[in-house]
């Protein structure tokens, strides 16, 4: 089994996943905007440049997301995205990126869990965990 996340957006998912693409080192393997779609002839004229499906491959999962076409897309509450590294340094450099242009609430630093922990809320409102997985104990 594999649990991905599904992020929605409110008309802005096409730069989220660039700046996710770049933030996780990931690559961007789909993208279709509701113009391409074979319901492109049904879809709003101000919706066609609009994502409505975009999945982002990282080295660890997926993030899949799109635009909701009637603009409901809500803030998200309740959950955070967590991303988990083996390096320390790797995790900060994530945490830095996720971070630029949204909010820092705990900062990137050693815990007594983890080498490196810190959480943020991203420019798109998305909030997230970015975790150092601890050394393994002999």
């Amino acid at each position: 089994m594999m649990v991905n996340t599904y992020l929605v957006f409110n008309g802005n998912c096409k730069d989220a996943f660039q700046f996710y693409e770049n933030a996780l080192g990931g690559k961007i393997l789909f993208m279709m905007t509701h113009g391409e779609s074979p319901m492109a002839d049904k879809t709003a004229p101000e919706w066609k440049d609009k994502i409505m499906h975009a999945t982002l491959q990282t080295p660890g999962g997926l993030v899949m997301g799109s635009d909701n076409p009637q603009g409901r897309a809500t803030k998200p509450a309740g959950f955070s995205v967590s991303v988990t590294v083996k390096d320390a340094a790797e995790g900060e450099r994530i945490f830095k990126a996720l971070s630029d242009g949204g909010q820092a609430h705990m900062a990137y630093q050693k815990t007594f869990w983890s080498p490196g922990f810190g959480m943020c809320v991203d420019k798109f409102d998305v909030p997230w965990m970015v975790n150092t997985e601890a050394p393994a104990q002999a």
